[in-house]
Parts: C-alpha cells; structure tokens; sequence
C-alpha cells in the first residue's frame, strides 16, 4: 500500500511526526484529476457517507409521506452533538410517526455538546439513543422501514433498508462493494475503494445536471447539508465551520478514523480523504487544504488558518507546535 505524507506536526523547529494517508478528487465523470496515495486502497467511509444513505428515504417516497422537511434531511446526514437543536428536532421526528426513541438501534451515547452532557450529569440522568450522534441517520433508517412495511430490526444487513443502502451506494460509487464493517452506531458500512467514494461525492456534485430520482434525491439532500450546517455537526464542529466558511453550496462530512469527503457543485467535483493512522487532525487539516487548492476556501479565512495552520499548546497556554499541510498540498 503507498501512502503519501499529509499532514505534518511541527514542536518548535523540529519536524515531530507525519500522518499519511490517500486523498483523491474527481471531475464530474467520475475520472480523478489529483490523487495522492493509493486511489484504490479498499476502505470503509464510515459517516462520512451518510448523504448515500439517505437516498432511499427520498427515493422511496417515505420522506414525502412522512412530511420531512430540511432539517430533517440534514439530520439524516448528521454526526451531530447531542445539543438541543439536534435531539429535539430528532424526538419531534420520532414523535411524529407515533415512535420514541426505542423504535432506535443506535445505541446510547453522551453528548459531545457541553450543556446537554453537563444537563444529563447534574440530573443523573443517563444518555438515551436520540443523544447519538447518529440519531438522525436512524430516524431516516425507522421512516423507510415504517414506509416499506419491513421489520423493526432495520439495522440487519439482510433487512429491506439495508439491501436499499446498498444498492443506492453500489450505484453511486460504481462499484460492487466487496463487503462491510458494522459502524459505531450499530449498522452495515459498506466498503468501497477511495476512488469509488470521490466518485460518488462528484456524482452528488453534478446532481442537479441530471433529471432521474436519484440525482434529484441527491439535490434535496446537499441543499439541505448546505442550508443546515450546524444540524449536520455542530457548534465548534469542523463540518460546521467549515460549510459556513464557504457558504456557497459546498457541502463536507467527517467519518471515523479520518475519512473526510466534499461535494463541490459549483466546481463539479468530489474529494474523498483517509489518513492512515486514523487521526482526525490530519484529515481536518488535509480536506482544508485540498478546499484551498480548489479555490472554494479562502486560504486567509480564519477556520481555513485555524485547520491549516493549527497551534498546538502546551498545558499552560504556551504555543509549542503547529499542524500543518504537507507542502505543496494547497496547490
């Protein structure tokens, strides 16, 4: 496997660690125009590739029948925090279908958001499944199966919304996928090569030039991302700050162990980032490069300085290092 150096660590003057990893960018034929690294390294997206998932909530037609709007859509798409915004919006979905959160099978998890873990804390209160990160993907997941007829356990790869994941991200990437892993929130992450997944994200790129179901679906649900930045992360969230940054349409989604991707629409292009190690320093620091090289991110923008250039600072405040782009990556 050839991985290419990405990010850089730099302690004072001394170069103190590199994250490698693969990187690629496609035109809207799928075909790459830069790649670094192995394009065809086998991976899995993990949340990265949410919108994928979501497109047989719309293509379906249980969106429509559920009344979904925005929000819920890029709720659907979401990692989100856990903040009020999220899980309200997440338990009125719900509601609205007569469920609660049991109809779930993401599993509990605190939130990352200060106010609502600190709530749970000082009432003694445990964490339930709409405060996963990953509630909004599984409402999505509980609205197509209600609107299928299928069973409850819609996490099973067998189960009817499964095999509609499937094919809708075989479709997308072009590319039979040649397995799975079971993600954090407990449902089948279907793995493809970098490549196939930069594909897929030019394809939802070039959605809007395109008139079938599922390139309209896929129009629906970047606008959404694009309108609802803060529902698909949150305060803080490089997502977040990120999309506010570029405020033009582009839309970028993180996945575990450093897998980052970007749709471009107006650039007609799709990104797709893992770094090797794991680290999500290094991808937040990779794809915001690759934006600047792209000329969607304003180098000089202070979240562009922020992921480009970060500090690293010592326990009392004191700036010991920086996080930095390999050079050359910003073009």
């Amino acid at each position: 496997m050839t991985v290419a150096p990405l990010t850089e660590i730099w302690r004072g003057p001394f170069l103190e660690s590199v994250h490698a990893g693969h990187a690629v960018i496609c035109d809207g034929s799928g075909q790459i125009i830069n790649a670094w690294g192995d394009p065809d390294i086998v991976m899995l997206p993990r949340s990265s590739c949410k919108m994928i998932q979501a497109l047989p909530l719309i293509t379906s037609g249980s969106a429509d029948a559920a009344g979904l709007g925005s929000e819920h859509l890029a709720l659907a798409c979401a990692s989100h925090i856990g903040a009020a915004i999220h899980t309200d919006r997440v338990a009125a979905w719900l509601a609205g279908l007569g469920l609660d959160e049991a109809a779930l099978r993401c599993g509990p998890q605190m939130p990352d958001d200060r106010d609502a873990r600190s709530g749970l804390i000082r009432s003694e209160t445990a964490p339930c499944q709409i405060h996963n990160n990953c509630s909004g993907k599984h409402a999505g997941f509980v609205t197509l199966s209600r609107h299928l007829g299928a069973g409850p356990e819609y996490n099973d790869p067998a189960h009817p919304v499964q095999r509609a994941c499937l094919a809708a991200f075989e479709e997308v990437t072009g590319q039979t996928s040649p397995g799975f892993g079971i993600d954090g929130c407990s449902a089948p992450n279907f793995a493809t090569s970098l490549h196939g997944l930069a594909r897929a994200m030019a394809w939802f790129a070039t959605a809007a030039d395109r008139s079938d179901g599922a390139s309209q679906a896929a129009v629906r649900l970047v606008s959404a991302m694009a309108a609802h930045p803060e529902l698909v992360a949150g305060e803080g969230r490089a997502c977040t700050r990120l999309m506010r940054a570029m405020g033009n349409g582009a839309v970028v989604k993180t996945g575990a162990e450093a897998v980052y991707i970007a749709i471009l629409p107006a650039q007609r292009i799709g990104i797709a980032v893992k770094i090797a190690d794991g680290a999500t320093r290094a991808s937040q620091c990779t794809i915001a490069a690759l934006l600047v090289r792209l000329g969607v991110l304003d180098p000089a923008h202070p979240e562009a300085m922020r992921l480009l250039d970060a500090p690293i600072l010592s326990r009392n405040g004191i700036e010991a290092g920086r996080i930095r782009a390999v050079p050359g990556l910003t073009g």
